[in-house]
């Protein structure tokens, strides 16, 4: 067979098979092709027919695109469904949205079963949450995006996100998604790690995170320890705003690790020097000092004469007159000088006294009863039984006695 001959019966069947293709190409057929140019918001297609397909927009993505680029190239392979032939004007029109579509539910569902975790890139922000592309619309609700609120998610587009799948319903064609579930996960696994870690007693350094009215929340390596506001500072601390704020490093003691609630217990307070250890430096027996009263009891007083260093006025050391309850004469907040009678800083306890550091009044001189009736004496009445030592009975007893007497001298 001659090389013309040869070449010529190549370019028979290469043209019958090229026949064929276009007769077989019907819609409905799946093919696959080349991107080989991107116009007017359509990609054309090379698949080996007389004329190239082209994909819409709308059946790129099942999401919302703003520009083809933003989901092919030129140069990328495509699977692709045939959507339309119309050859008197040379058009046919291609799906990858559809192929897409039909592969996405039967992965989903896959990584449902298996709960895979997998990325993918926000592609719309919408009311209520986030819209992803998985070969299908994909939904992050709002509440599913991150651990904690997010009030706006406006600079979320385009953000790639690690997420599980958390519903699939394909007679709906629901497809929902969690990033808020590889989030816990990550974070309930770093936390048994941390607290495996930690002892009680431990001072390490941690990051004021959540201030409340009973306290501050304090990252110690990524999970939360709780500093009750009892354990903010040796000093009274009404709200925790007061002497915090979000970000301060601060040094913490753990009081108590409990990996079942999944709690910790930390003190700010318990990590710094303790008020009373330089107590027995700055104060000596006999000192006087001013303090705040810092509660009234029936008893006596408390008074604090330095952060943390709190002593007992007992009542009857708060004044030189009688009192019957502290209140009558002092109020909470109320500055006074005090003594110290006794202090001990081991047992962190101390007596004070209010009244010593007032001069006692002078004595009330007695004053002398002035008498009253006849002025008799026991010896002058000698051992007379009907004479009475009271002036009531005295004076009746003289009238019995001497009265009919008396009237016979008259």
């Amino acid at each position: 067979m001659s090389e013309e001959t040869k070449n010529g019966l190549e370019a028979a069947l290469a043209s019958q098979e090229e026949m064929e293709q276009i007769v077989s190409l019907k819609k409905g057929d799946t093919v696959k092709g080349t991107i080989v140019k991107i116009e007017d918001n359509q990609a054309y297609v090379s698949i080996g027919y007389k004329y190239d397909g082209v994909i819409p927009i709308r059946e790129l993505s099942s999401v919302h695109l703003d520009s083809i680029a933003d989901a092919v190239q030129v140069g990328q392979e495509v699977e692709t469904k045939v959507v339309s032939i119309d050859d008197e004007k040379e058009r046919l029109v291609l799906s990858k949205r559809a192929i897409d579509s039909e592969n996405a539910w039967d992965e989903l569902q896959a990584r449902l079963d298996s709960q895979e975790t997998f990325e993918v890139t926000v592609a719309d922000v919408v009311k209520g949450g986030l819209v992803v592309d998985v070969g299908l619309r994909g939904f992050i609700p709002a509440s599913m995006v991150e651990r904690h609120f997010v009030e706006d998610f406006s600079d979320y587009k385009g953000r790639t996100l690690r997420v599980k799948v958390k519903e699939i319903d394909k007679e709906n064609n629901k497809v929902i998604l969690s990033q808020k579930d590889v989030l816990d996960e990550e974070f309930e696994a770093n936390k048994q790690k941390v607290m495996a870690g930690l002892a009680e007693g431990q001072v390490i350094e941690g990051t004021v995170q959540r201030l409340t009215q009973f306290g501050a929340f304090v990252d110690v390596g990524g999970v939360d320890g709780l500093v009750h506001v009892s354990e903010i500072s040796w000093s009274h601390v009404d709200k925790p705003a007061d002497v915090l704020s979000e970000g301060d490093k601060v040094k913490v003691k753990v009081l108590k690790v409990d990996p079942e609630k999944g709690k910790i217990s930390l003190s700010i307070k318990a990590a710094l020097p303790g008020p009373w250890d330089s107590a027995s430096e700055q104060f000596h027996i006999g000192d006087i000092v001013s303090g705040e009263v810092k509660r009234l009891v029936n008893f006596g007083a408390f008074v604090e004469i330095a952060p943390g260093v709190e002593g007992l006025v007992h009542i009857s050391q708060i004044s030189h007159k009688h009192i019957g309850t502290p209140f009558e004469v002092l109020k909470e907040g109320q500055t006074v000088q005090v003594k110290i009678l006794d202090l001990s800083a081991s047992e962190k306890r101390a007596s004070l006294s209010i009244k010593e550091t007032e001069e006692a009044p002078a004595p009330t001189p007695k004053s002398e009863k002035p008498s009253k009736g006849s002025s008799v004496r026991k010896e002058d009445l000698g051992d007379n039984p009907n004479v009475s030592l009271s002036n009531q009975g005295l004076s009746i007893t003289l009238g019995e006695r001497f009265g009919d007497k008396l009237s016979k001298l008259k």
